[in-house]
This record gives C-alpha cells, structure tokens and sequence, in this order.
C-alpha cells in the first residue's frame, strides 16, 4: 500500500495481494526480513506504465 510492492509481487505471481502483504507481516515478525525486501522491491520494481526501476533511474539507465 506505500510502494506497491505487495500488489507488484502478487501480479507477477498471480495471487492476492493480501496473502502477500500477510507474508511481509509473518517475516517482520519472525525476525525482520521483511522490511529490508520490501525496501528492494521498492528499489527494484519499476513503477506500472515505466519502464525502469527506481534504482534504474538512480544509477543512470535510460
């Protein structure tokens, strides 16, 4: 719901971004995995309707 990352996840692997936000909670959890992938998501997954990433666009690819 901040990024998109969960709904982006979920397209792509064709489920409910639910199940997949739940996911994130269970590794916060279970020691705090989630909040590091869902940076990199954020980072890695181009926005819908673009073609490059936010690290993309950082490091200069066009």
């Amino acid at each position: 719901m901040v990024a998109g990352v969960a709904a982006a996840l979920a397209g792509y692997l064709d489920l409910d971004p639910s199940m997949v936000r739940i996911a994130f909670v269970i590794l916060a959890l279970l020691g705090g995995l989630a909040l590091p992938l869902y940076v990199a998501g954020w980072l890695l997954i181009p926005e819908e309707g673009t073609d490059l990433s936010i690290a993309e666009d950082l490091l200069g690819y066009r």
